[in-house]
């Protein structure tokens, strides 16, 4: 059994514009590293944290990586067991890139290999979802997924969860600018309309259905012309200045 081992978790991004909740994918940098030992005591504690500029807590109660890490052991009945998690943040918090998501599937995929690997990364997943339930209010797996199974990723149902990986266009890529808005994952899920009108959700569909198929039949185009969300981004891009603007450029480069 190994006694330490480091992990990077990568960034990713979720929605991919029409699929709130339901589509998310892997980049490769940036992401967040954790290292994890065996201490001597049960229980999980936090002995440093880097590059957060003092913003993540230490209390294992309140960190989204240990609540994560002590719901798996207690889950494999391992409550017994001491580690101490060292988290070295290499992303901006509040980015839109998954911040609390690459921390926690690090620090999962970090016990789960000192403990030699009990499961599976897909079955890793609702264990990251606590993480996200403790950062914004609500476990949603559209950035822990794909940052556990890399790529594209579906999440078909939340109960029970059915998570779907899909083929891309190995020529696909995608372009990340961070324009310095620090905007927490809670606040943007918190002005988002419960009640949405029919004539909006029939057009969402659609588009959610021609990127998943744009994605099986590698049809850029059709890529393309499925990235549009007429519920979420007309209420969150207010959240980000000049969005529409930056919309434009990157939809004309």
């Amino acid at each position: 059994m190994n006694r330490s081992v480091k992990v990077f978790a990568p960034a990713t991004v979720a929605n991919v514009v029409c699929g709130y909740d339901v589509l998310g994918f892997a980049v490769n940098a940036p992401g967040d590293e954790v290292i994890m030992r065996f201490r001597d005591d049960p229980g999980v504690i936090i002995t440093k944290i880097s590059g957060d500029d003092g913003r993540l807590p230490y209390d294992p109660a309140k960190n989204t990586v240990s609540v994560s890490v002590q719901h798996f052991l207690n889950h494999i009945g391992r409550s017994d067991v001491g580690v101490e998690i060292e988290l070295n943040k290499k992303m901006p918090i509040g980015s839109g890139l998954g911040s609390s998501s690459a921390s926690t599937v690090a620090g999962l995929f970090a016990i789960n290999t000192l403990m030699d690997s009990p499961l599976t990364k897909m079955e890793l997943v609702p264990f990251a979802m606590k993480g996200e339930e403790l950062a914004c209010g609500y476990g949603h797996a559209d950035n822990v997924a794909p940052a556990l199974l890399g790529g594209f990723v579906l999440i078909r149902s939340y109960e029970p969860l059915d998570i779907i990986q899909l083929p891309f266009p190995e020529e696909l890529y995608c372009s990340i600018v961070f324009p310095q808005v620090d905007v927490p994952t809670r606040d943007a899920r918190q002005i988002i309309r419960s009640k949405i009108l029919l004539k909006d959700a029939v057009v969402q569909w659609g588009n959610v259905a021609g990127l998943v198929s744009g994605l099986y039949t590698k049809n850029i185009d059709l890529i393309a012309r499925s990235m549009k969300d007429v519920i979420v981004e007309p209420v969150r891009s207010i959240l980000i200045p000049d969005f529409y603007r930056l919309r434009e450029i990157a939809m004309e480069n």
